[in-house]
């Protein structure tokens, strides 16, 4: 039975995956699909491709492919959410900042530089015409916990995270919500190490086809908002409207979209150059 390894960030988004696995669904084709969990985001998955830890990432757009043009030896192989993500500006309970127009010029806690946390700080700062050189600053704190300590430690003084994860932290006074900042692209792709690819073709096709079978599904699950509530500890009228808002995706990402994610990309000066679609994408 071949080991095969994927990394994901552990909310929701990602249930489909717990449900294949539980099922054993993949080792009925002879596969021993291994689910790693990355508190810390993005950043910390691309370091996994990297490396050879993960073989399949499920990732932040505009977060893999600012790697790949980096150097990441990965492809794009589908999108996995074709929705926006709806990214919280947080401060601390206790702050005394309340609006977008107070943040500016503070410091965003992000999980590490690259990652989709620092990137939408970006892509806020450019919605609310903020001069990118004078008015971000960051603090590297490593995951979800971390932000809690550093926003209320005052080591940082805003964190932008998806809204649906951080709203237990809301409801408990841990954080408070100040506006939100929709990604404007499709939120997650799966991407995986070219080597996996070359090698492991038949089974990246296999894993593709059980995932997108229960994600084609997966709204219609008896019962599946009470289980997503009941496993990610939210509030049933908050994974509800969650639900309402979010639509996964069997297909490959398209060269416009692409494009106009690297176009935004390199205007922000993320990313250096504008490659070819080609260069982040393999169609299977």
């Amino acid at each position: 039975m071949r080991k095969v390894n994927i990394g994901g960030v552990p909310e929701h988004f990602n249930l489909a995956w717990y449900l294949t696995l539980k099922n054993g669904e993949y080792k009925a084709e002879g596969i021993n699909l291994r689910w790693h969990d990355y508190f810390g985001g993005t950043g910390a998955m691309c370091k996994g491709l990297r490396s050879g830890d993960i073989d399949i990432a499920v990732i932040l757009t505009e977060g893999i492919i600012k790697d790949i043009i980096d150097g990441n030896p990965s492809k794009i192989v589908q999108t996995f959410v074709r929705t926006p993500l709806i990214w919280g500006i947080h401060v601390a309970d206790a702050s005394k900042l309340e609006t977008i127009d107070d943040i500016k010029g503070t410091k965003a806690a992000i999980s590490r530089y690259g990652s989709g946390s620092h990137l939408m700080a970006y892509v806020n700062a450019t919605n609310n015409e903020w001069d990118l050189d004078t008015d971000l600053h960051f603090e590297v704190v490593n995951d979800l916990n971390g932000a809690i300590e550093g926003l209320t430690n005052g080591e940082a003084d805003y964190f932008m995270w998806e809204k649906f994860t951080t709203k237990p932290l809301v409801d408990d006074g841990v954080f408070r919500r100040i506006g939100d900042c929709p990604s404007p692209w499709p939120c997650f792709v799966i991407a995986v190490r070219n080597e996996f690819i070359e090698n492991h073709h038949k089974d990246l096709k296999i894993i593709l086809d059980i995932i997108n079978t229960t994600t084609s599904e997966f709204k219609s699950i008896p019962s599946i908002d009470r289980t997503i509530a009941n496993r990610y500890e939210q509030e049933l009228k908050d994974v509800q409207e969650w639900l309402s808002l979010t639509e996964w995706s069997q297909d490959l990402i398209d060269e416009k979209t692409i494009h106009n994610v690297q176009k935004q990309l390199h205007q922000l000066d993320i990313i250096p150059k504008i490659v070819d679609y080609s260069d982040l994408i393999l169609k299977l």
